[in-house]
């Protein structure tokens, strides 16, 4: 990143220092309820308002192989139409009012921002009697009022602060996110936990045990490991993989709260300068250009604290393969996790500095889709030959398991 957007970009968030003072927000709760597969809808006993904050999560009770799961299951029992035809049968729903249109996936994780006056209700996803055993316990946490607490740009940029203190100062809490497992059978691993940007609540992943298809997996080992730059220098390895159109993918990406990287310098500096005065968040940082398949990458995203993002940043590079998995594209994503600035080892330069762990990126990427209701289907997929210890394009080092996380979209 050139040292003119740096600067640019810190006067444009000088540029809005005008403290707003934030209106007092009622404080959080949490509240667990069980769901039975067999009730039409279960009454959550929670009213919600417009700006609240839900964050839900789910296990299932059950034990064997016939335990209800909430993310579904092929064969949970059931002949009828499904109330949400694009989840698997048995998975768990909601709706947000009595007489909802439409219900909502959930899964095993949801975060959802209530817009209108409402209440919570819970079911499977069946169309008759489930053939699955248990019940899902379901924990909600509701943050009333927070999609719409005003937040000082002062606090902001503390914040901000702070992550990059903490990056620079190798205070991460990657380590935390780390695989609990270093299994080279990727399918009968432990599934991971990741952390959301911002601090929230580390979540398990819903990661399926059953292996991937031979024909699959032999296309998932023909995807180069890793990146390079343009001087034909090995930078960061290809850690996860979505399955999805185009639009399928955008749509779930800002679902999940990721934001399109600029692609422009200059038109950066403009944007970032404008949306300070506005009192706006500047999360679009442009990133440098990455090769796979010969080609610079299709999409860059990212997510950040606000103003922490030039610092301190989630992000990766998605390119489209020639590949296809049950009729849809496959992309190869690379994430890694910027945490400060170092010095450029090619020529001395400043650059980013990345979180050596690059699993927890990894796992957040798949947390972050999760938690949006976007993920039909995730697994752990190793290569015959991994990445586990290398150097990305800058010389910065980094470490992993080695296993890519192949996400499935709804």
């Amino acid at each position: 990143m050139k040292t003119s957007l740096l600067v640019g970009v810190r006067l444009a968030l000088c540029a809005g220092l005008s403290a707003q003072t934030a209106p007092p927000i009622a404080a959080p709760f949490d509240k667990t309820i069980e769901v039975a597969p067999s009730t039409k809808w279960t009454d959550s006993g929670i009213d919600l308002h417009p700006g609240d904050g839900l964050e839900i999560s789910a296990a299932a009770t059950g034990t064997g192989d016939r335990a209800c799961d909430p993310q579904g299951t092929a064969d949970p029992g059931g002949t009828g139409k499904l109330p949400l035809e694009s989840a698997l049968p048995g998975a768990l729903i909601a709706k947000l009012q009595e007489n909802a249109a439409a219900p909502v996936f959930v899964g095993a994780a949801r975060r959802l921002k209530i817009t209108e006056p409402g209440r919570l209700y819970f079911a499977a996803n069946l169309g008759g009697a489930a053939s699955c055993t248990g019940k899902y316990s379901v924990l909600i946490r509701v943050a009333p009022g927070a999609g719409n607490e005003v937040t000082s740009v002062k606090s902001k940029l503390a914040s901000a602060a702070q992550v990059w203190l903490r990056g620079q100062l190798g205070g991460t809490n990657a380590d935390s996110a780390q695989n609990q497992s270093m299994a080279s059978d990727a399918n009968l691993s432990t599934p991971a936990t990741s952390t959301s940007t911002g601090g929230a609540a580390v979540r398990p992943l819903a990661v399926s045990r059953v292996p991937l298809e031979n024909a699959f997996q032999k296309d998932l080992q023909s995807i180069p490991r890793r990146v390079i730059d343009e001087f034909q220098n090995l930078g960061d390895m290809v850690n996860f993989v979505l399955v999805g159109s185009e639009k399928q993918v955008q749509e779930a990406l800002t679902a999940a709260d990721w934001h399109v990287a600029d692609t422009s310098t200059p038109d950066a500096l403009a944007k970032a300068i404008m949306m300070a005065t506005q009192k706006q968040d500047y999360m679009q940082m442009p990133m440098s250009q990455l090769y796979l398949f010969g080609r610079v990458q299709d999409f860059g995203y990212e997510q950040a604290e606000p103003y922490a993002v030039v610092a301190s940043r989630h992000h990766f590079r998605i390119w489209k393969s020639s590949l296809t998995y049950q009729g849809r594209p496959v992309w190869a994503g690379a994430g890694t996790h910027d945490i400060g600035f170092e010095k450029d080892q090619r020529n001395g330069k400043v650059t980013h500095k990345i979180d050596p762990m690059v699993d927890g990126e990894r796992d957040h990427v798949g947390e972050s889709l999760q938690a949006a209701g976007a993920v039909k289907l995730m697994s752990y997929f190793m290569p015959s030959d991994p990445v586990q210890d290398a150097r990305n394009a800058t010389g910065g080092g980094y470490r992993s398991d080695g296993r890519v996380l192949v996400i499935v979209l709804q």
